[in-house]
């Protein structure tokens, strides 16, 4: 027991810093924009840089964990992206920038494969939406807790030494997961038995179901990591300190909530009720919440603007802890690495549309209103 969680425990840190890493260049979007002087719209493809490699190789990313020990394939995925977050520091042109990022999202993509075959391979379903809830408060505190030290310090010494400390910090993760990492199960052998392929999983409509709804999932996700801090400084012409405090306290009551559905959600198994009831109301009752607060956002003044901005936040939260349960239970332990990877290749083409739409529409309107718009109607 205390094996599994102090293994969830790691998790957790390590995808808090996957997503502070993924995240910290929207924090720093307004230094970096006039640092290196380039337009709304060139930031935004910028802003989507990293999901371009993330999502394209989330398949091979997939395939790759179901075939080899999962653990040192997600200790070389974190040694890449934290290296390429250290690097972000020393960077000095679009292009050079542009390259890191694509680079980051190489390593990160084994992230997520990984963590749905470490947690079929050794939760059971009635304990999976607890502890898929554990990886989805890194998630949202990743985010959180980034705007809240990232917008502080980025403000007091520059973005650039805020990313080589960050980048050289994450890498002593490293040193406790050598030591608590999970062996691989005794009956893995590399081969195929059991992993359906490609076409198989084409004629699912249950696999269409998850991959769709994890890019319209995303999208809200994406949206908020990569223009929020942006948003609320300059359109709402919050200061930086102030930016940080807002998206961090929405992230942390988020990462609340996620907690909180995960656990719920395994009562209700656990009370007998059925794992697709559960699992689907949750998910469906966040992203709606989500959506609805975040149309809501720039119709109001400043103070009700940051309570939709806050419930849009905790609306993610109580949707994410039980979105991989339902590919978990789907997939069983055998496939979970190759249908997440391909769950996550659709579902993350969305952090290319979104950061991208929402550039080319703040670039022609001058307003993120109608970013709001389309964010709610996916």
């Amino acid at each position: 027991m205390q094996k599994s969680i102090a293994l969830l425990v790691l998790l957790g840190i390590s995808v808090f810093l996957n997503y502070i890493d993924r995240g910290n260049l929207s924090i720093a979007a307004p230094m970096v924009k006039n640092d290196l002087q380039i337009s709304a719209s060139h930031l935004g493809i910028l802003l989507s840089a990293f999901f371009w490699t993330y999502a394209c190789m989330q398949p091979i990313s997939g395939w790759l964990v179901d075939r080899l020990n999962v653990s040192w394939l997600m200790a070389a995925g974190f040694f890449v992206w934290s290296a390429s977050t250290a690097a972000t520091g020393f960077v000095h042109t679009l292009t050079a920038l542009f390259v890191v990022r694509l680079t980051l999202g190489i390593g990160e993509s084994v992230a997520y494969p990984s963590y749905s075959k470490i947690i079929a391979l050794n939760f059971h379903e009635q304990h999976r939406g607890l502890a898929n809830s554990v990886v989805s408060a890194g998630l949202l505190l990743g985010p959180g807790i980034g705007i809240v030290l990232g917008g502080t310090l980025m403000a007091r010494f520059g973005w650039r030494p805020f990313f080589v400390g960050l980048g050289l910090l994450s890498l002593l993760w490293l040193i406790p997961w050598m030591k608590l990492m999970p062996p691989p199960p005794v009956s893995a052998t590399g081969g195929s038995t059991g992993i359906p392929t490609l076409s198989e999983f084409l004629r699912l409509r249950s696999a269409w179901g998850t991959f769709l709804g994890l890019f319209c999932g995303n999208y809200v996700n994406y949206f908020l990591i990569t223009w929020l801090p942006f948003y609320l400084v300059r359109e709402r012409h919050f200061s930086m300190n102030t930016m940080a405090k807002v998206g961090g306290t929405a992230y942390l009551l988020a990462a609340v909530c996620t907690i909180v559905s995960g656990w719920l959600s395994d009562r209700w198994i656990l009370a007998g009720g059925s794992p697709t009831l559960a699992r689907k109301t949750f998910v469906a009752g966040g992203i709606a919440l989500s959506g609805t607060s975040l149309l809501l956002a720039p119709v109001f003044a400043s103070r009700l603007c940051i309570v939709m901005v806050t419930l849009g936040v905790m609306g993610i939260g109580i949707s994410t802890s039980n979105v991989f349960p339902i590919t978990q239970t789907l997939a069983g332990p055998n496939a979970s690495g190759r249908w997440t990877g391909f769950q996550c290749c659709i579902g993350n083409l969305s952090g290319i549309v979104a950061p991208a739409v929402t550039g080319f529409v703040i670039q022609r309107t001058g307003y993120f209103s109608w970013a709001f718009v389309i964010l709610a109607a996916v």
